[in-house]
Formats: structure tokens, sequence, C-alpha cells
């Protein structure tokens, strides 16, 4: 497969993923603002602006509004949906020959669509918008694109930054650990709550819902599912039988993360989550460029997020 095809593949995947995880850490962040008065909203916002690698400056003010027009409408910002969601269509664009129409018009009705600003009693129907066409885009995908190259790059794309903004979700979680979001509200952003009760048959309490997002093997957001997909895509893509050690460079930091997160107690990991979730951010990072090297030599790296502060 030419090397820009891939590319443009394995980055749509990753922007759809985006979006999609943007729009579920808004959110929640975002409607706890409104339903609890003690906490300081310019506080929360620098700490999710932070979070999201948008860096604001200390003399400023960060309200709600300012938020949403940064992550949410702001096309230029990297970080944010309206960003993500041309960048897909973009790349979908210099991939036609081989995207099928239905994924084609599925990401152009979504760019078309996208509004440059946000009604204030709007703001949650237009995540659910943006989680529903996300779901959309990846649904045409795994129908109708046969199991070949094109559908592991789209996939080990999505793996990636699926870990990523995990991780970011998790690391919210200690944001302003008085008032932040509970276990409950981050296992419903990620689409958890039900298929926890089915495991754990109880309420969540921070270890038992802190270890099913990190470390269930079976739930398809948690970060080991997610970074187990994307190993074995890279396996798919590029199968390999070294006799000594890895020399997949994208395989070896995938692996190191995943044997620290599986084989740590979860106690430990739990009183040290934004460093454990800044590693996991890290190896992404090394992964994607990693992948950059191997396989779009010739191409310059997408604009990316910064990590977390």
């Amino acid at each position: 497969m030419l090397s820009r095809i891939a590319e443009s593949l394995f980055w749509i995947g990753r922007y759809i993923e985006r979006s999609d995880g943007t729009a579920r850490i808004l959110d929640v962040h975002l409607q706890l603002l409104l339903e609890d008065p003690w906490v300081d909203e310019d506080t929360a916002c620098r700490s999710l602006l932070s979070v999201m690698g948008s860096a604001v400056p200390e003399t400023e003010t960060v309200r709600r509004a300012d938020v949403l027009q940064r992550l949410a409408v702001d096309r230029s910002n990297p970080a944010s949906i309206g960003y993500a969601l041309t960048a897909a269509r973009e790349n979908a664009r210099r991939a036609r020959e081989i995207v099928s129409t239905e994924l084609w018009e599925c990401l152009n009705t979504t760019n078309s669509r996208m509004p440059r600003r946000l009604q204030a009693d709007r703001v949650h129907e237009f995540f659910q918008w943006v989680r529903e066409r996300a779901a959309l885009s990846v649904g045409v995908v795994d129908s109708s694109t046969s199991r070949d190259e094109a559908w592991q790059f789209f996939t080990l794309g999505r793996s990636i930054e699926r870990t990523d903004m995990t991780a970011r979700m998790l690391a919210t979680r200690s944001l302003t650990e008085a008032s932040g979001p509970s276990w409950t509200t981050i296992l419903r952003s990620c689409g958890a709550y039900e298929a926890y009760l089915r495991t754990y048959r109880g309420m969540p309490s921070a270890r038992n819902a802190a270890e099913f997002l990190l470390l269930d093997r079976l739930f398809p957001r948690s970060i080991i599912y997610s970074i187990s997909r994307a190993e074995d895509c890279m396996s798919a893509i590029d199968p390999r039988a070294d006799r000594v050690g890895h020399s997949n460079q994208v395989l070896r930091a995938l692996g190191q993360i995943r044997n620290d997160l599986e084989y740590r107690p979860i106690g430990e990991i739990l009183g040290e989550l934004p460093q454990h979730m800044q590693r996991v951010q890290k190896v992404t990072r090394e992964a994607s460029e990693a992948i950059r090297h191997r396989f779009f030599p010739t191409q310059a790296e997408p604009s990316w997020i910064g990590e977390i502060s």
C-alpha cells in the first residue's frame, strides 16, 4: 500500500476517535460545572484545557464559553472537535481511491454540518451528535471494509488514539479531587457503566472502576484492550519473527506500557494516577512517531496535542 494512503487511513481513524473522546470529556466536565456550584470555574476550566493540551496564560480568566470555543468549534486548534472532523474529511479526500463511498459521504456530511458556534442550551445535544457521527463512521468502516491493510491501519490509528483519550479521561478524575467527576460519571462518559455493573455487580468504587477502565481485557474502551488491539494490528501489518527480543519499535513501546500496567498493583496506579496516565500518553506519542518513521517516511507529521501537565 502507498505510504500516502496508509497514513491517511491511520489519521482518519485517529481523528474520528479524537472527536468522540473529546466530546465525551467535555460533556462530563462542562455538565459538572453547571451542576456543582462549589466548583471554581476558572480553576476547573484551566485544568481541563491543560489535560487536553491547550495552555492558557495565567493572567487570563477562563470560562465555560472559552473551553467550548477552544475545544469544540475552533477549527484552527488541533485539540478541538471541529479540527478533528475537518482533518478526518481531508484525509479521506486524499485517500479517495480507497475510502468507500459510504465513509466519504459520512465524513463529508459530518464536516459540513459542524456548527461554527454553539448555543448554550444545545451543548449536550452537540456532544451527543458528535458521538453518534463518530459511531456511524466506525460502523461504516467495520461493516464494509475487508480486513486487509487498509482496515489494519485505520484500526491501528483508532486504537492508539483511544488509548490516549481514555488516559486523558482518567487523568481528569484527579483535577479537583474533592469536587471532580465521580467514578460513576467517568464510567458513564466512557459508555462503560452497564458493562461495569455486569462485571462487578455493585456500585462503582475507585479501585474497581479504575481497574475496569485500565485493565479489563474484554471492554473495548479500556486502555489494555486498546493497546492489545494496536499490537494485533501492528503484527498483522508488519509480521516479524525475531529470534531475540522485538525489533519493531511500535510493539516494543506498546508492550512495555502494557506490562507495566498489567503487573503493577492497582493500588499503586491509583496512588499516582496522573503520572501513570502521563506515561501512557507518552508511549502513544512514541508509538505514533515510530509508525511514522517506519511507514510514512516522506510525510510530515500532522499537528498533535500536547501532553498532560
